[in-house]
């Protein structure tokens, strides 16, 4: 007797489609198999997400062939897919699809690896003993792993207070009850001794997930968790997807990361997709932070979820003394431009003196940001984006740090064709440059996207440090997280602000939060620490409460704002990007949309058409609309009814995104 099997695709097409089983496949079907099937005039592959006795349309095609022997996706995962198209606007097939690797979705049933990958060398340890308030916090989580109960902890810990350790025995227990576990970390705190404290804990029961995985090591990690021979997870956002079939606990760390979004389709939120998975398992969360997201924070403290505290570092040691140096000031008292303050150049070389170490922390990478003509004004903009082109000494060219595209430095302004050329901005590489003039003695290294992009080069440039055979790292976001490191006794911000002008509601909460965390680097020994904050800006409350470590504080002056302005955690955001390379066209339709949306959607608040920040990327015009709505799942069901009726322009491109990072 033939069955019937409903599948979905990855094509963006929200419905199913019905197709015959006759029993020559290589295998039987079951719900979350592959299949091979014909699709109009290709062949595709396919997930089977039912099984039914009778045809459901007329004549359904056959299946070309059942490719597993056995389902590569659970129920709960096929559910968690559906929950993801609801809330994502995504179709559900687009959202299984992102569970698996890429030979997976090719069709493959293996892959061998050409490339040896060199097994990490690590020391076992043994759990430490836990402080009071360590105890407190485990106590409240075991008690949630020994009842199979879903809850929510967010668990707010100061930085050097001890979360990675709550992590590692919250995990020893669900192992111990034999199921598995979630370590969702950012991408950019993915460092060789983030995964040591793992490894050196639990040894080969650990599998590894990062971006610069090659496909068949992937491949090879998703298999060896899928078989049950790693029952623990390590990794970014993608690694929520684990093929585990009895979870016991999900662990995101810094669950605040804006990189815990994701940007392509499905634009999905990996915290709170491991919220979700984790209800549908009945097992508990737990996001550890010491700057916990405005919206988690809320839910909080309004009982959604369960907040635990962790106040004091751990062994009692302090939290590092922080300094701002109001910029201002020095530029009215020094000659020249300079990059480094006196009261910073001062600092370090005294921690050089006393053979101890520093980071230095920039969020911009190059040399100088932007080439001004001081005869008419004009700033060098890449030809595709509206974004200064910045300057790169050591590869001879002007970058564009959106679009890549180069160009060689040009001797005379393009719109005067004056010879006033002047490089201006600052960049990591010129602190890197500034500072080796003020302290030649020390080794000096610099870590951002430019001197990381080979493989391995973040590891051996760690373990350097770690040796002491560099005593200053300068460096971007890669610095901010997730090192420890007892002789870093000095972290140096250099632009505090530079964010706190960006057209974006969540500009201040960037800010405290990269001041706070870069901060936390420092003092994790016996040595104690200092900071020294570099800005224009020292009166802004997201910089002088960063500055006293006041997390409370700033909660309660930014939850204000954003509850008179209407923004999150008090609404959902639903932002659409429409893009073209005619500015005409993309205009025309996002105020054809606007209309649209706004007829059948009059309950909600709708926020423009206006061009983007960013009003020109890749080539594209970019215009947004943005939606205010209380229900997510709900604004999305309308959402889709409502573009049912619309007809984009000639060439342009539409993106919908569900509670954006960025404006």
């Amino acid at each position: 007797m033939a069955e019937y099997v409903e599948i979905i695709t990855s094509l963006p097409i929200d419905r199913t489609f019905q197709y015959k089983v006759t029993g020559g496949e290589s295998y039987g079907p079951a719900i979350g198999k592959r299949v091979q099937i014909p699709f109009r005039s290709s062949k595709r592959i396919g997930y089977i997400v039912a099984i039914e006795e009778k045809p459901m349309v007329e004549a359904p095609r056959p299946v070309i062939d059942i490719i597993d022997e056995a389902p590569i996706f659970t129920g709960e995962m096929i559910e968690l897919a559906r929950w993801m198209r609801d809330n994502y606007f995504c179709s559900w097939g687009e959202a299984l699809e992102a569970m698996i690797p890429g030979a997976l979705k090719r069709g493959k049933v293996s892959m061998v690896s050409r490339i040896k990958e060199q097994p990490r060398k690590v020391t076992p340890t043994i759990p430490h003993v836990p402080n009071k308030e360590q105890r407190k916090v485990l106590e409240d989580i075991r008690e949630c792993i020994d009842r199979g109960r879903h809850e929510v902890f967010l668990l707010h810990g100061i930085t050097g207070s001890g979360k990675t350790e709550i992590y590692l025995q919250a995990m020893e227990d669900v192992l111990k009850k034999g199921k598995t576990g979630v370590i969702l970390v950012p991408e950019i705190s993915l460092t060789p001794q983030t995964v040591e404290r793992f490894m050196s804990r639990f040894g080969e029961r650990v599998a590894v997930f990062h971006s610069r995985m090659l496909q068949s090591a992937r491949f090879g990690e998703w298999k060896r968790i899928k078989d049950g021979q790693a029952r623990i997870v390590v990794g970014p956002r993608s690694a929520v997807f684990s093929p585990f079939r009895d979870p016991g606990i999900f662990v995101v760390d810094e669950e605040h990361e804006p990189s815990y979004k994701q940007e392509d389709v499905p634009r999905y939120h990996a915290r709170d997709v491991a919220i979700e998975r984790a209800r549908l398992a009945g097992v508990p969360v737990i996001l550890g932070s010491a700057t916990p997201s405005l919206e988690s924070y809320y839910k909080a403290v309004s009982g959604e979820y369960r907040l635990v505290e962790l106040t004091q570092r751990i062994e009692e040691r302090r939290l590092p003394k922080v300094k701002l140096v109001d910029m201002r000031m020095e530029f009215d008292t020094r000659t020249g431009r300079k990059v480094v303050s006196r009261i910073l150049a001062e600092a370090l070389r005294e921690d050089i003196s006393k053979k101890q170490q520093a980071l230095i922390f920039l969020n911009r990478r190059g040399f100088s940001t932007f080439v001004l003509c001081r005869r008419c004004g004009y700033v060098l903009k890449c030809a595709k984006c509206d974004s200064p082109m910045v300057f790169h000494p050591g590869k001879k060219a002007l970058i564009c740090h959106y679009c890549n595209r180069r160009m060689p430095p040009p001797g005379i302004c393009p719109a005067c064709e004056g010879d006033y050329l002047m490089y201006k901005g600052t960049g990591t590489q010129r602190v890197e440059t500034e500072l080796r003039k003020i302290l030649p003695e020390a080794h000096i290294a610099r870590m951002d996207s430019d001197t990381m992009s080979r493989r391995g080069a973040h590891d051996r440039m760690l373990q350097d440090f770690r040796a002491h055979r560099i005593d200053i790292i300068v460096g971007t976001q890669m610095i901010a997280k997730g090192l420890d490191f007892p002789k870093v006794t000095q972290v140096g911000v250099i632009s505090a602000d530079a964010n706190l002008n960006l057209p974006d509601f969540r500009s201040g909460e960037r800010t405290f939060n990269l001041i706070t965390q870069v901060a936390g680097r420092a003092g994790r020994g016996d040595l104690g620490g200092e900071v020294v904050v570099q800005t224009y800006t020292p009166e802004h409350y997201a910089i002088s409460l960063a500055a006293k470590h006041d997390y409370n504080g700033f909660y309660a002056r930014e939850i204000e704002s954003r509850r008179q302005l209407c923004f999150p955690p008090f609404t959902s955001l639903v932002k659409i990007t429409l893009r073209a390379k005619k500015e005409e066209n993309v205009a025309k339709s996002a105020e054809t949309l606007a209309k649209l949306v706004l007829k059948n959607m009059p309950d909600m608040d709708i926020l423009g058409p206006a061009p983007s920040p960013m009003a020109r990327l890749r080539g594209y015009y970019r215009w947004n609309i943005l939606i205010k709505a209380k229900d997510r799942a709900g604004t999305v069901r309308k959402l889709r009814g409502a573009l049912k009726g619309f007809r984009k322009g000639t060439g342009v491109l539409m993106a919908v995104d569900v509670d954006p990072m960025s404006m």
